[in-house]
Parts: structure tokens; C-alpha cells; sequence
């Protein structure tokens, strides 16, 4: 059966994990899911990911969580735009989560971006999701 969300499914697994106390878990891989990860660690939300293959043809993203104090780095994590109803913002309209100390993760034709990295590059684009 295939994933109606998959960029959802990875952020309920990361808000899951954090849930848990797990040290890592794991998703399958794809080109966008990277690129949010790869967000999500320039900005210190996680420690790390990498990517491996499980079998020829299927990867498997494994992605380091991040504790501070034994506390979740990630208090709040959650999907802006869904396949149902695609949420698009200009720079201008964009607003900022919980007054800056948040970020919402942007897909722009310059690629995957904050939303602080996309104001410096003055694009707009689909919002994904908001972390917090």
C-alpha cells in the first residue's frame, strides 16, 4: 500500500521517537525527506542523519535525535502543507513561528529552505512544515 504523506509520516516518527526517549529512528529515504533533515540539522534541531540501503533499490534514512538537559530540542513539530491542501506563501505574507524562535521549512525553487534563509534570498514558495 503505498504513503498517501510521506513527508508527514517522517515528522510523526521524529515527534514519536522524541516521545520515547529513542536515540535514533529510522524512515524510508527520499530526495525531499533529506532535504528537510538536512534543514532541520543546519538549524539544530538534530544531530545528525544518514542514509543506507536495506536492500538494492531501497534506502533508509537514520536519523539522530537531539536531547538538551534530557529534554526534547523539538517541543513542536508539525505538517503545514498536506497533499489535501497546499499551503503557499510569498516572502512578504510569511509569518514568523512563535516570534522568530521557531522555523517553518520552505520548498522553494531554490531548493529547501528556513524561513530565515529564504527572507535572505528574498523567495517564497510551499510551506512544508513548522518546528518549534
Amino acid at each position: 500500500m503505498s504513503m498517501s504523506d510521506p513527508l508527514g509520516d517522517m515528522l510523526t516518527r521524529i515527534r514519536n521517537g522524541q516521545t520515547a526517549r529513542k536515540s535514533v529512528v529510522s524512515a524510508p529515504a527520499s530526495r525531499l525527506r533529506a532535504n528537510v533533515l538536512e534543514v532541520l540539522k543546519r538549524e539544530g534541531y538534530i544531530r545528525n542523519y544518514s542514509s543506507s540501503e536495506v536492500r538494492p533499490g531501497i534506502s533508509e534514512l537514520q536519523i539522530e535525535l537531539k536531547y538538551h538537559e534530557g529534554a526534547p530540542v523539538i517541543s513542536e513539530i508539525h505538517r503545514v502543507s498536506t497533499p489535501g491542501r497546499r499551503v503557499y506563501s510569498g516572502i512578504k505574507e510569511l509569518k514568523r513561528v512563535y516570534n522568530g524562535l521557531g522555523i517553518a521549512i520552505l520548498s522553494t525553487p531554490r531548493g529547501v529552505l528556513s524561513d530565515n534563509e529564504a527572507r535572505v534570498a528574498n523567495v517564497g514558495g510551499e510551506v512544508l512544515c513548522q518546528v518549534f
